[in-house]
């Protein structure tokens, strides 16, 4: 059966104790679990939430990203030990929360381009680099679930084609792949093919719509991307992903400047879509 998850960025990207009422009312609508961006420094406020998750019978996974400053693809040395240094945090900071996956675009930095496509050396500087924190995941449990992104913000991994081939060169089984609609929509030609090429390595997926709105509301064809799923027996987590100006910092991080839907509007919307579309294509049992 598949877990359905809400990830928290619809809010704000900060973990402390201001999230409990909002972990209460989607616990309340029937989520089985929570996703939260490994940002904030504040080792202690993991750890509660973590507690705080457990004992209300939620489960939790984690999202990061990485930068100029600790980009995997670099040439320099010393800025790919960054990488490797925050990615080894982000573990320590998921096993605070409970959460067994990290997934994201942390194979790259993310919005920096070099104006040209990526190279095969570039691939293999990130799978380096993820093997190394592939190794140290694995002692605390924790799978990465590495994401493609749009053409507009990523360069490296645009594909499930891309995708695969970074994964294959990480070559560590805790580094292994997601899957995110709203990205697909824009850059494969159809879902079938795209999950059916990532299946072997995949281990997350977020339901997000075109316009980063209430699934269900726009135009990505949820029809075509359930069935993939269903056909290669995906069984991980469908974890809503969308995104608003409540939190103005990172809004502006990743180009947000206008409201799409009303968070609360996504949460129970979206879960009442997943569960149709789930038990409609076989996901879910009713």
């Amino acid at each position: 059966m598949n877990k359905i998850g809400f990830n928290v960025l619809a809010w704000t990207a900060a973990v402390s104790d201001d999230v409990f009422p909002i972990i209460d009312r989607l616990k309340g609508i029937g989520y089985d679990g929570v996703e939260f961006y490994l940002g904030s420094p504040d080792a202690a406020a993991y750890r509660r939430m973590g507690n705080y998750t457990q004992e209300l019978g939620l489960e939790t996974t984690a999202v990061i990203t990485v930068g100029k400053e600790d980009n995997p693809v670099s040439e320099s040395a010393e800025i790919r030990a960054k990488a490797v240094d925050k990615i080894k945090w982000a573990v320590d900071r998921a096993h605070d929360l409970n959460a067994k996956i990290i997934c994201g675009p942390f194979h790259s930095a993310h919005t920096i381009f070099v104006n040209r496509p990526a190279t095969d050396s570039e691939y293999a500087l990130a799978g380096e680099v993820l093997h190394v924190a592939g190794e140290y995941a694995a002692q605390a449990g924790v799978v990465f679930a590495l994401e493609a992104l749009n053409r507009f913000e990523c360069y490296l991994c645009n594909t499930t084609v891309q995708l695969k081939k970074l994964v294959e060169a990480a070559g560590h089984p805790n580094v292994r792949a997601m899957f995110d609609t709203h990205h697909a929509n824009i850059e494969e030609k159809n879902y079938l093919s795209a999950i059916e090429t990532i299946s072997p390595y995949l281990a997350h997926v977020h339901i997000s719509e075109n316009d980063r709105g209430t699934p269900g509301d726009g135009q990505v064809l949820w029809d075509d991307a359930f069935s993939a799923l269903a056909k290669v027996n995906y069984r991980g987590w469908l974890t809503i992903e969308a995104f608003s100006r409540n939190d103005p910092d990172f809004a502006n991080a990743i180009g947000v400047w206008r409201e799409f839907s009303d968070p609360w509007d996504i949460a129970e919307k979206g879960y009442r879509f997943i569960r149709e579309m789930s038990e409609k294509h076989g996901l879910v049992k009713s």
